[in-house]
């Protein structure tokens, strides 16, 4: 093998975070990632458009063992200041509901954007290869890599974890930076899929399974936590973006509500049809205000007109509806995750830089660290922002 070649940082992993650390860095750093091209959940993301950032980015919308640490990075680096660099692209957007930004065109847009900006930054970007050990000595960290079978080290006094946590590993997740934590004295939380479908079995899959394809707006509650978005009956469950937020906040063996009436509006629709078209079927009337396979599926014993319907009957059928409570038996797990929640211990990091507090040099940035985001572009923020923050650090310290 040849004499090492150094370089100001070796970042690991070429996704969101890593690229965005890089174009920060500065000159003499160097980006690897085993896949053949950078930026894959990028590519794939919002149906291939990228859902890039959100316009109602707090922290109160993050999750974590300290719900504290993503403040200072998402403060200093804001989805106001990611829009800037996507117009200053030329990259047209919009906005669909509940702020989530979206490209007008294909997501590798902003892939090309990192991209622009690590070669103006004067980064190097190595794809294709492995990452086969990490050590460190005097000062420096010495990466061992592999490419097409040569193998070649490279050293630096920064070393960046960016390579992601577990979720859809078809894509290459691996727990690389999880072990190279562990390594170097950093805690490792438990991690977990998130945002994603939940799963039943028996006789509340056999139900939900029967109405697989339907899709109505609902309140999913879970833990304290509840969302207003679609949900989507599947073959293994439940899904859609109120399940998969939900998701993240549910654990083996925890109840979730289902709500199919949010806004309230079946009682009230059964009571004036019951005081202007009382010959009608009560079926019939919430059928205008949801799908007729979901009705059927429900609404259980009920008088064949309404008008035949004291309080307390339009009540308990509405309650059907309304208090819908189940118990999952798990998720579709990493395959179909959108995030990995947990992960690398925050306690162990600078939450300004990135940095730990054990080991200087050693940075976690992205989703390998315990911050995972709420679905509608918050991930993405978090390692636009982490990135920046580990960034901007790097090239302060060697200025």
């Amino acid at each position: 093998m040849e004499a090492p070649r150094t370089y100001r940082a070796v970042v690991l992993g070429a996704g969101a975070a890593g690229m965005m650390c890089a174009a920060h860095a500065g000159p003499g750093t160097l980006v690897v990632d085993h896949a053949r091209a950078p930026g894959e959940k990028i590519r794939i993301s919002g149906g291939g458009r990228c859902n890039f950032t959100n316009l109602g980015c707090t922290p109160e919308r993050f999750l974590s063992a300290n719900p504290h640490f993503c403040k200072s990075a998402l403060s200093r680096y804001t989805q106001w200041d990611f829009i800037e660099l996507v117009d200053r692209h030329g990259i047209a957007w919009h906005e669909k509901t509940l702020g989530q930004l979206f490209c007008d065109g294909r997501a590798t847009a902003i892939v090309t954007m990192l991209r622009d900006e690590m070669a103006a930054a004067g980064a190097e970007l190595r794809l294709s290869t492995e990452v086969i050990g990490v050590d460190h000595a005097d000062g420096l960290f010495g990466v061992t890599l592999e490419r097409e079978g040569r193998r070649e080290r490279v050293e630096a006094p920064a070393l960046v974890l960016a390579t992601g946590g577990l979720s859809i590993p078809k894509m290459g997740a691996t727990g690389l930076a999880y072990r190279i934590a562990r390594q170097f004295g950093l805690g490792v939380g438990e991690t977990r899929p998130g945002l994603v479908p939940l799963t039943f079995t028996g006789a509340v899959l056999e139900g939900l399974a029967a109405l697989s394809g339907v899709a109505a707006p609902a309140r999913v509650t879970t833990n304290g936590a509840g969302f207003d978005e679609a949900l989507l009956f599947t073959h293994r469950g439940l899904s859609g973006p109120a399940v998969l937020q939900a998701s993240s906040y549910w654990h083996e063996g925890a109840e979730i509500t289902v709500d199919l009436d949010p806004e309230g509006r079946l009682l009230p629709a059964l009571r004036a049809a019951r005081a202007s078209a009382g010959r009608r079927a009560p079926a019939t009337i919430l059928s205008e205000h949801l799908p007729q396979r979901l009705i059927a599926a429900r609404a259980g014993e009920v008088a064949a007109r309404v008008g035949d319907c004291a309080d307390a009957a339009l009540e308990a059928l509405v309650a059907r509806f309304r208090d819908w409570r189940l118990t999952p038996a798990g998720t579709e797990g990493y395959r179909t995750a959108e995030v990995t929640l947990g992960g690398i211990d925050t306690d162990g990091l600078s939450s300004k830089t990135m940095e730990a507090r054990a080991c200087p040099g050693l940075y976690a940035i992205g989703e390998a660290v315990d911050v995972t985001g709420w679905l509608g572009g918050y991930n993405f923020q978090w390692a636009w922002s982490s990135g920046w923050a580990a960034g901007t650090a790097i090239a302060a310290r060697a200025a």
